[in-house]
């Protein structure tokens, strides 16, 4: 049986996890190499350790006892040790539970679904939540080994491990006997020790990229003399922004560098180490390493460049760079990173090469293009739009955009978050983080690569259009902009400015022409005017404006206001500038063409929220609005729940899918029948190979019934070419047999069941380069196929989610008695969606599912056709117990 030899473990244990003080440790299950290691661990543990640990003073393991402990089959007998460098400082293990009952009397033990699970931690890291990541992950392995319990033994008295089991989220039973706690507990995961595991999954990740922007001091490792160096130019940046700790230049051949004593090495820096920025070639970067690691820094900028960028020995080298930093407890920033800024003024951080910063405000900014940082930096100074933190984080080894969303969630300098994505790394994740903090902070991003051919449809030319893309971030709460234009244009609203509490907007200027155009433009967003544009003429006075500008906010049917002004030549701009703060409303959103300035005028400035954002154009001011009320309406509306359908049988459906070597199409069989596992039933139907088979058919599923040609192509056509429909007799059946038999070229049909007559749909499954799983949904037809009328959403998905889906495409009134039609069962169609969202959860091998056509009607949701492929899994980053990707 594979894992047998104690060298053979499964690869998927290994994992790198954040610790609760933002540090980190390599996790791996133990081999005989380990004896060693695990008596130096042994001896590191205080006699109290010791005690709770093994019940009894144990100071030495003998030997018959080191070579048990490091000799385990990775089946019946798991460990897992967790590894700081070359040390080990936890180790967690599982034995299974053999029970008394015999399966066939001959005396044969079965194999028990129970095992006794036990870990220790050394003194010095008790504390780091080392004891809840090993049972999570002690978990996951038992499950694949076919466990479902784990027990254990502890005395009363080690309240620090009795906690582990309490806080867990599992439900777990005590017994109590002799000063000893006999704990019991069920090992799948449940909604509470999934919400535990993840609640100290965003603790972590937010410590860990709080200990990267609030160093207390710093080394840079190729700290230059010369000028045109990135090691100068990011000694210069640190110096210049007065950063609040010590800062270390490393240099072997000069005494100083900027007046700033250097060192040779990093262990030569006297006093600790918290960051350190490496700006060494790439070929120098692994012997920096080593010394980062003996001086125990806390996390590395890597700004250098030679890595992933360069092609596969770069990437080799920068997974190992990120490999090694973890394993030694750094997180890593880059390799090829731009770097990073904390502009709070208590740290002074501009730990990168970028020469120019903004001031301070309350957005964090995430870019993944170094190159596109500095300019990003210049443009935020330029248009007024200050920042809390900024990570330019280069070719991403390690940490992450998902990082800085858990960051920034529960950062109190941060009220906006920008991102500019090039690709994600881990998109569940991201879904998942974006959805949750999107209900406090606005998300905004700019993704690049806009228009890549899904993998698996490119034979089809088939794409996942901009509309679909539009809504899966929609669906995370996430507002998507074109370009960084934009993203600026709606970030200095959302930093700025209240959200609105509806789409009703009023417009004010000075100029009709300019009050039109921004009339127009809301009207074409999808706003309410709130009432006609007011134009207080070109002569109006500041307190004419004022007054203007007061009165439609007043109006009990105004939500947000756009003020055009071009200020008259005579009377100086900042008179009106006044007047405007004067009459703003706090709780209403306003923006502005003012003085065709972009940015935050000096005049419209006003401290704290309320400085009013001013756009070189209206229709720039209102596509900016038009954002914020969409985010609003979106931050507004009901959360939806996460609902499991009943009636699935897993185990079942994952016996049809199980191990499949390489891409396969399910017979129509076995697709049924996998379908049948989640509630979904298809209309009856035989296949047929003769006229007397398919007269045959048609009597056993009853008339009238429906024959389609075997040829995919024909009987999915929209003009019904390979259809028949509404047989009601045995020689109609006969003829349509013949018809169809010729059309494909050979013997053969499907005769159906006729199911209740209904709005044709489309429903399915499909891989996306970027968000993985998703749910699509749209009606069937020559138009809707034409223009890319289909709807998309990301699994998991909501109660809500599934009835926005149904919603969504252009065609969907057709479903809710469009011209006196009756209406769809719109029930049935979001519970067909959900049980396909379920399977799509539970079996990552279904690589893409077409339901074609589902027939709703008043009667329910009729699914007549499936083609159903499978595939070996793609890695699922987000699923399982906390891991590092």
């Amino acid at each position: 049986m594979p894992g047998r030899d104690p060298f053979d473990f499964p690869r998927s244990w290994e994992a790198d996890v954040v610790l609760s003080d933002g540090g980190t440790v390599h996790l791996r299950p133990i081999t005989p190499d380990d004896g060693e290691k695990l008596r130096e661990f042994h001896g590191r543990l205080s006699e109290r350790t010791r005690y709770f640990r093994y019940f009894g003073p144990y100071p030495r393991i003998p030997q018959r006892d080191l070579e048990r402990f490091s000799t385990v089959d990775h089946h019946d007998r798991v460990a897992l040790i967790a590894l700081l460098g070359d040390d080990i400082v936890a180790v967690g293990r599982f034995d299974r539970l053999h029970s008394d009952k015999h399966s066939d009397g001959q005396g044969d033990t079965h194999r028990g679904d129970s095992a006794e699970v036990a870990f220790v931690v050394q003194d010095g890291h008790q504390g780091r939540g080392l004891g809840s990541i090993l049972l999570e992950h002690l978990a996951a392995a038992a499950r694949e080994v076919g466990l479902a319990r784990f027990e254990a033994e502890v005395l009363a008295e080690n309240g620090q491990m009795v906690r582990v089991f309490r806080d867990a989220g599992y439900q777990v039973s005590r017994a109590f006997e002799e000063g000893v706690l006999h704990l019991e507990f069920a090992i799948d995961p449940t909604d509470e020790s999934v919400a535990v595991a993840r609640a100290r999954e965003q603790a972590a990740e937010a410590r860990s990229v709080h200990n990267l922007l609030h160093p207390r001091s710093i080394a840079v490792i190729g700290a230059s003399t010369d000028p045109t160096k990135i090691g100068h130019a990011v000694l210069k940046n640190l110096l210049e922004a007065d950063f609040n700790g010590p800062v270390y230049p490393v240099n072997a051949e000069h005494r100083a560098v900027r007046g700033v004593r250097a060192y040779p090495t990093v262990l030569d820096i006297p006093d600790d180490v918290d960051l350190a920025v490496v700006a060494v070639p790439a070929a120098s970067v692994d012997e920096v390493m080593d010394g980062c690691l003996a001086k125990g820094v806390k996390a590395l900028v890597v700004v250098s460049s030679g890595y992933g960028e360069t092609g596969p020995d770069g990437l080799s080298a920068e997974r190992r760079l990120a490999a090694e930093a973890r394993a030694h407890g750094m997180r890593v920033v880059g390799p090829n990173a731009l770097g990073v800024i904390n502009l709070d003024p208590k740290v002074r951080l501009n730990a990168s090469l970028a020469p120019k910063l903004p001031g301070r405000g309350r957005a964090g900014f995430f870019c993944q293009s170094g190159a596109l940082g500095t300019a990003i930096l210049a443009n935020a100074a330029g248009w007024g739009l200050g920042l809390s933190t900024f990570v330019s984080a280069g070719n991403r080894a390690d940490v992450s955009g998902n990082d800085l969303l858990q960051y920034w969630e529960t950062d109190p300098a941060t009220d906006v978050v920008l991102l500019y994505l090039e690709s994600f790394g881990n998109p569940r994740k991201f879904a998942r983080l974006a959805r949750r903090l999107g209900r406090t902070k606005p998300i905004v991003a700019v993704k690049s690569g806009r228009h890549a051919v899904v993998p698996g449809l490119a034979a089809t030319g088939a794409k996942v259009d901009e509309a679909s893309v539009q809504a899966l971030f929609e669906q995370a709460g996430v507002i998507r902009v074109d370009s960084l234009a934009q993203l600026f244009d709606t970030a200095l609203l959302l930093a700025h400015q209240p959200l609105p509490t509806g789409k009703r907007v009023a417009v004010v200027g000075n100029s009709t022409a300019i009050g039109l155009l921004a009339a127009d433009t809301l009207l074409a967003q999808d706003l309410d005017l709130a009432g006609d544009p007011v134009d207080v003429g070109a002569q109006a006075t500041p307190e004419e404006f004022a007054k203007a500008v007061q009165e439609a906010l007043d109006r009990s049917d105004t939500d947000a206001l756009v003020v055009v002004f071009v200020p008259p030549i005579a009377v100086p701009g900042a008179a009106y500038a006044r007047a405007l703060k004067e009459a703003a409303h706090r709780t209403k959103p306003i923006v502005s063409t003012f003085l065709a300035v972009e940015g935050i005028p000096d005049e419209l400035k006003m401290p704290g929220k309320g400085s009013i954002p001013s756009y070189a154009s209206p229709e720039r001011a209102v596509l900016a609005l038009a954002r914020a009320v969409r985010y609003a309406r979106w931050r507004a509306a009901p959360q939806g729940t996460f609902t499991r359908p009943g009636g699935i049988d897993l185990d079942r459906a994952r016996s049809i899918v199980d191990n499949p070597g390489s891409e396969l199409r399910l017979d129509d069989h076995k697709a049924v029948e996998l379908l049948e596992c989640y509630g979904i039933d298809v209309v009856p139907f035989r296949i047929a190979h003769s006229e007397e088979e398919a007269v045959a058919a048609a009597d056993e599923l009853g008339y009238p019934v429906a024959m389609k040609a075997t040829s995919e192509r024909l009987r999915h056509r929209t003009d019904l070419v390979g259809v028949r429909l509404d047989i009601a007799q045995r020689e109609s059946v006969k003829a349509a047999y013949h018809d169809l038999a010729a059309l494909s070229g050979k013997p053969g049909v499907y005769v159906q069941r006729m199911a209740p007559k209904g709005v044709s749909c489309v429903l399915g499954l499909q891989d996306d380069p970027s968000f993985g799983t998703l749910v699509w949904f749209g009606l069937s037809g020559l138009v809707s196929d034409l223009l890319g009328d289909r709807a998309y959403r990301a699994v998991p998905l909501t109660d809500t989610d599934a009835a926005e889906l149904v919603a969504a495409p252009k065609a969907a009134p057709l479903l809710t008695g469009y011209r006196g039609d009756e209406p769809a069962d719109l029930k049935a169609l979001q519970e067909l969606v959900l049980r396909l969202a379920a399977l799509a959860e539970d079996l990552p091998e279904v690589r893409s599912l077409k339901l074609e056509p589902v027939l709703a009607s008043a009667a329910g949701a009729f699914v007549s056709s499936a083609r159903i492929v499978i595939g070996p899994p793609p890695s699922l980053h987000d699923a399982g117990p906390r891991r590092l990707r």
